[in-house]
């Protein structure tokens, strides 16, 4: 039952990615006073791309062709090791704090360098300002879950959360919450949203994810914009199940434990999404410059997690 508790983990980030992104849309319309689109929109318009012609610029190489399936990967193999519907995943050895932060960057790496193989200033703008952002985000990430993972023991995700399940007073500390909000900062700038970035802006001074897939087109893109909703789905789920696992099927999951996971799961996304979508109406975009120390303040709360989790591990 772990491999079909696997496999609905894909599936299930495969199939609702689109929709918690059009959920966010929708959510944002509303709250601006717009019909907005409907929920199923991102679905409509990824369909829409997959029928368009794919459209590779002179003097591109390979990077430039693969980025989107590396991204793409990358995500969908996070999904597959991460506990989002049960911590017995056929690959739960796999899932290691360093190991996901690894595919995580590595996805971002290979959007980098399409945007600089381009050639265009757009590309190089855009891959120079996703580097500085990156170089913060991923050390704030290994710190703020190595935060709950000293009291754990553990470095894997799958132990992270069977630990809270056993301890949920744990994440109720000092530790959990510097932790939680370092995450929740870092989660923002590693999915383009607000006030890092603004998905919805074609503006030459403010976009940064934008500027770096100006040069694709039809499925390549299709399979960007994809991998990008996946890639903040997982993200959402992970933050979700490490802070509130409730809900998650054990290592030996039944067909009726893991429907449970399903559920739970996309109840808590559900709810982390409307209210990411709901804080961006009222949160403006920081300047560029503003960035890096917003991100750096992200991991400042990440190492004063890890030094409260240590000092209180060693007490007790």
């Amino acid at each position: 039952m772990s491999v079909a508790a696997g496999g609905v983990q894909i599936g299930g980030v495969m199939l609702g990615a689109p929709l918690v992104l059009g959920a966010m849309r929708q959510v944002r319309a509303r709250a601006e006073g717009r019909a907005g689109a409907g929920i199923s929109q991102p679905w409509r318009d990824l369909r829409k791309q997959l029928g368009k012609q794919s459209i590779r610029p002179e003097g591109t190489t390979v990077v430039f062709a693969a980025a989107p399936a590396v991204l793409a990967g990358t995500t969908l193999l996070i999904a597959a090791v991460a506990p989002l519907v049960a911590t017995g995943s056929p690959l739960d050895g796999a899932a290691d704090l360093f190991a996901v932060v690894g595919l995580l960057f590595l996805g971002t790496v290979a959007l980098t360098l399409a945007g600089l193989d381009t050639g265009t200033a757009f590309g190089g703008m855009g891959a120079s300002r996703e580097t500085v952002i990156a170089a913060l985000v991923e050390p704030t990430i290994l710190l703020s879950v190595f935060a709950l993972s000293i009291p754990a023991g553990s470095s894997n995700l799958g132990a992270l959360v069977a630990n809270t399940l056993q301890h949920p007073g744990r994440v109720a500390s000092l530790a959990g919450l510097l932790a939680a909000a370092a995450l929740v900062i870092v989660i923002i700038a590693e999915t383009g949203r607000l006030p890092v970035d603004n998905p919805a802006t074609h503006l030459e001074l403010t976009m940064v994810h934008e500027a770096m897939v100006l040069e694709y087109t039809g499925p390549r893109l299709a399979l960007i914009e994809w991998a990008a909703a996946m890639r903040l789905t997982v993200l959402l789920a992970l933050l979700a199940n490490l802070f509130l696992p409730w809900g998650i099927a054990g290592i030996a999951p039944t067909l009726a434990g893991v429907g449970i996971g399903v559920a739970a799961i996309a109840a808590k996304v559900a709810v982390l999404a409307v209210a990411l979508a709901g804080a961006e109406v009222f949160i403006a975009k920081l300047r560029l410059f503003r960035v890096p120390e917003l991100l750096a303040g992200s991991f400042l709360l990440a190492l004063l997690a890890v030094t409260a989790a240590n000092f209180f591990t060693t007490r007790s």
